[in-house]
Order: C-alpha cells, then sequence, then structure tokens
C-alpha cells in the first residue's frame, strides 16, 4: 500500500470516528431535549404520556445497548414508537434493534408500526409483535402515509385504558387526506374500538379543541381510552404555524438540511434554543398547545435526527 492510499484511509477513519463522536454528542442533546419536554409537560398534568418514536439506543448510557439504562430517560417517558421493525414492504427484521426492545419492554410499552406490501402479511406483523409484548399497526401501500382507519381492530376489548401499559391496540393517524373535515375524523373515531388514538393536533390548520378531543377519550363500546398528539421534534415543518414564509430567504439557524423524501421538511439543530422554544416552554409552545387541547400525551417523531444529521451525513 503506498502513502497515498494509506493517507485516503486514514482520512476516511479520521472522518467516520468524528461523525460518530458528533453522534453520540447529538444524542446526549436529544436525550435532554426528550426529558425537558417530558419535565415541561408534567409540570401541568402530571400523567402525561410522552412516546419517542425510534431512536431506542437513547434508553441507555452512552447509547450503548449493551451497557446499563439510562433512568433519567426511562423515567420521562411511557413508551417507544417503532416505525418497520419486522417489515418495511418485505420481512426486514433488525436483530439488534429487536434485542434493545427487548430489553426496554418490561418497563415501557412498545408500539410497532410496520409496513407491508403484501395484505396476506398483515397477519404476520400482528403475531410477530404479540409474540413479543408490542402493539402492533401494520399498515399497507395505500395507508403508508397514515392516513386511514382499518376496520378492525386487533384484541378489541371492554378494558379502560388509563395508563399506556394498559393498551392492547393502537390506531395511527395523522394524515387527514381521506377525510372531508375535522368533524369526519371526529365521527369516524369515534365509532372505533381503538385504545389508543395517535392523531395529529390539527386538522389541516386548525387545531382540535378540547372538547372536541374529549369526545374521542370514549370508546364506541363506552370503555376509556387515551388520545395522544404527534408532534415532530427532530424537523421542521413548512406547513406549521410556526414557520414564516420569509424563511425562504433567510432562514434560522436553526434549519439545518433538507430532509430527503420529504419536500415541506428540514431537519434541525434541535439543540439550539430558538427551535426549542417553539416546541416547549411557553404559552405558544407546540407542546402547550397539545396540553391546553386536553390530550393525554404527545408522541415525539424524528428523535433520531441526532444520527441522521451527523452519522448518515
Amino acid at each position: 500500500m503506498n502513502f497515498r492510499s494509506m493517507l485516503v484511509i486514514g482520512t476516511i477513519f479520521l472522518s467516520a470516528c468524528s461523525k460518530e463522536k458528533r453522534s453520540d454528542k447529538a444524542a446526549e442533546k436529544m436525550q435532554d431535549f426528550v426529558v425537558n419536554i417530558s419535565n415541561y409537560a408534567r409540570e401541568f398534568d402530571n400523567s402525561f404520556i410522552i412516546i419517542p418514536q425510534n431512536g431506542s439506543e437513547l434508553a441507555f448510557k452512552e447509547n450503548n445497548p449493551e451497557g446499563e439504562l439510562n433512568q433519567t430517560y426511562l423515567n420521562a417517558i411511557d413508551g417507544f414508537g417503532v416505525e418497520e421493525l419486522y417489515y418495511n414492504g418485505t420481512p426486514s427484521l433488525d436483530d439488534e434493534r429487536l434485542s434493545m426492545l427487548q430489553k426496554l419492554k418490561a418497563t415501557k410499552k412498545i408500539m410497532v408500526a410496520d409496513y407491508v406490501n403484501d395484505e396476506k402479511n398483515i397477519s404476520d406483523s400482528f403475531f410477530k409483535n404479540t409474540q413479543q409484548g408490542f402493539l402492533a399497526f401494520p399498515r399497507v401501500n395505500s395507508n403508508y402515509d397514515y392516513k386511514q382507519i382499518p376496520d378492525s381492530v386487533f384484541q378489541s376489548n371492554t378494558i379502560d385504558i388509563n395508563i399506556l401499559a394498559d393498551a392492547k391496540n393502537y390506531l395511527y393517524l395523522i394524515s387527514n387526506d381521506d377525510f372531508s373535515s375535522k368533524q369526519d375524523v371526529i365521527n369516524k373515531i369515534a365509532t372505533t374500538n381503538f385504545d389508543v388514538v395517535l392523531i395529529d393536533l390539527f386538522y389541516n390548520d386548525d387545531e382540535f379543541t378540547k372538547t372536541e378531543i374529549e369526545k374521542l377519550k370514549t370508546k364506541a363500546n363506552g370503555a376509556k381510552r387515551l388520545v395522544i398528539a404527534y408532534m415532530n421534534v427532530g424537523s421542521a415543518e413548512k406547513y406549521r404555524y410556526y414557520w414564516k414564509k420569509s424563511w425562504g430567504l433567510h432562514h434560522p439557524l436553526w434549519l439545518k438540511r433538507r430532509y430527503d423524501g420529504y419536500k415541506d421538511e428540514i431537519w434541525v439543530k434541535f439543540w439550539r434554543p430558538d427551535w426549542q422554544e417553539i416546541i416547549y416552554g411557553n404559552d405558544d409552545s407546540y407542546t402547550k398547545k397539545i396540553i391546553n387541547a386536553g390530550f393525554d400525551g404527545t408522541y415525539l417523531d424524528n428523535v433520531e435526527a441526532f444520527y441522521f444529521l451527523y452519522y448518515k451525513e
């Protein structure tokens, strides 16, 4: 091997190490972010539910799945949302991620949203997740963006769902494309028996009210259920109330880079105070709007931004 080849390899190695260190540091900042959102929300409601989606390694000290659990982080959350665990179109089990979740399921509810190309695999997704004690929401091609209410409820029951640990199933519905109005959303969810309903705070630009959310907290069979609000904490969405048109020319420093595959989203430097102020800590913050609307908790999307921002760049 000549000197130039050695130099190239050395540069690649140092670059990879640098990215890993930055990713680890960003992971610590995301842990703090989630904990601070939780602490803020629980000042108003000490039973407020926090569910981060993906980024399960944040539950371990130094993000090491072979190490000790991070109790501060675990105390701040109630469960883990996971996408494409057993299926990402076709079967695609990530053994390392499953191993992490198996260590966490004893104390936290795991909510899995598989994506299946073939409807015949829906039952297999339910089976595999139920074997592990996970909640399952397998979705097909037409429901890739979480816009449909399934015709049936897996493990439907008449149990009152007071905490996330009680749940046997859930509905993941964050797109309004298939609904004609806010009332249409309310009416159709009200006829279901899902234990947990995960929806957006908004119908288009119109926030759900406390009265409207209260109507969703009862299953069709009369039992109680939980209603959780979706909130994106790792990327900014151009269609949200906080977005300013002027950012097209003079964007804030916390905007990082475009989110491939999502034209209206931009990865953010989530540790920046000006972004965090949008998310929590004041009366106009996203979290406070969710609390004011009477939701039982929030589902935090793009928690894994710490990895995509640095290690995969």
